[in-house]
């Protein structure tokens, strides 16, 4: 059965480094890729629906542009030398916003995971997630979210960092998608508990960790690590910085770890995006 996964894109070199990665991450496993281009955003969303109407001159210019930015995508990614026999692939141009053209196409086209970009051609330095994968990562929870960085080596993970604080038992199937990674690439996955002062785990936290050893027991290498005196996003960069892992894996669960792991706050302090792709599952009660 073949694998159904997304590609947005906006045309943007971050988006088409997001496709060369999915299609290497699954270069050996049968997938159907729904290539993704929404085109209502002209100056403003609120602007192209009010005045792109289908059949007006703005909106068949955008519809078009669109439709050949695909086609130049898929002629890219999908012939010659980098066909791959595995891999077919499908064009969507869609009339919306790009947050409901995702949840729209991973409903209808039964998705079970979307690959993109951090940020796209409106890209602003002083942000490190673009608002569309921010947007995606939170509010997109059927299916798991790899979001991947304009500066990412495209080479398959061998370590991955999965941050926790043990206070959430996660259900195994919330982390299927890590594991499934983790066998495929022969990756290692590096549990990683950050405490800001040095007290030891309760009970409750021993379990989740006995749990997650469970878990991880198919997953050839995972192993346990602590880091104290320090906040989470600093932690998590310094453990990823100082072992050049290849990706870090969430699981975006309410009230859970520090809330949501998205907010404002914590998302201008983790800077690992710059070199690393975030894995995001979700808490599947939500």
């Amino acid at each position: 059965m073949k694998r159904k996964i997304l590609l947005p894109t906006d045309f943007s070199a971050n988006s088409l480094k997001a496709i060369n990665y999915a299609l290497q991450l699954y270069k050996d496993e049968q997938c159907l890729f729904f290539i993704l281009n929404a085109f209502s955003e002209a100056s403003t969303v609120i602007d192209s629906l009010i005045n792109m109407e289908p059949g007006s001159e703005l909106y068949e210019t955008a519809r078009l542009n669109s439709e050949n930015g695909l086609s130049k995508v898929l002629n890219t990614v999908a012939f010659g030398k980098n066909g791959n026999p595995k891999h077919s692939f499908q064009t969507l141009s869609v009339f919306n916003n790009t947050l409901e053209a995702i949840k729209n196409a991973v409903e209808q086209k039964d998705v079970e995971l979307i690959v993109m970009g951090t940020k796209g051609e409106t890209k602003s330095r002083a942000n490190i997630f673009g608002s569309v994968a921010v947007s995606v990562m939170e509010k997109v929870r059927s299916c798991p979210v790899i979001v991947v960085p304009e500066l990412a080596k495209l080479e398959m993970p061998k370590e991955i960092v999965f941050p926790t604080n043990y206070k959430t038992h996660f259900k195994k199937r919330e982390l299927n998608y890590v594991i499934d990674i983790a066998q495929r690439c022969k990756a290692s996955i590096r549990v990683l508990h950050i405490s800001e002062a040095e007290d030891e785990l309760s009970e409750a936290q021993l379990n989740g960790k006995k749990l997650l050893s469970e878990y991880f027991e198919g997953v050839v290498g995972h192993s346990f690590h602590f880091l104290s005196r320090t906040s989470v996003p600093v932690g998590i960069n310094c453990f990823i910085e100082s072992r050049d892992s290849d990706m870090v894996a969430f699981v975006n669960k309410k009230h859970a770890f520090f809330g949501s792991i998205f907010t404002k706050p914590l998302v201008k302090e983790i800077s690992f995006d710059a070199k690393v792709p975030i894995l995001v599952m979700h808490d599947l009660t939500n």
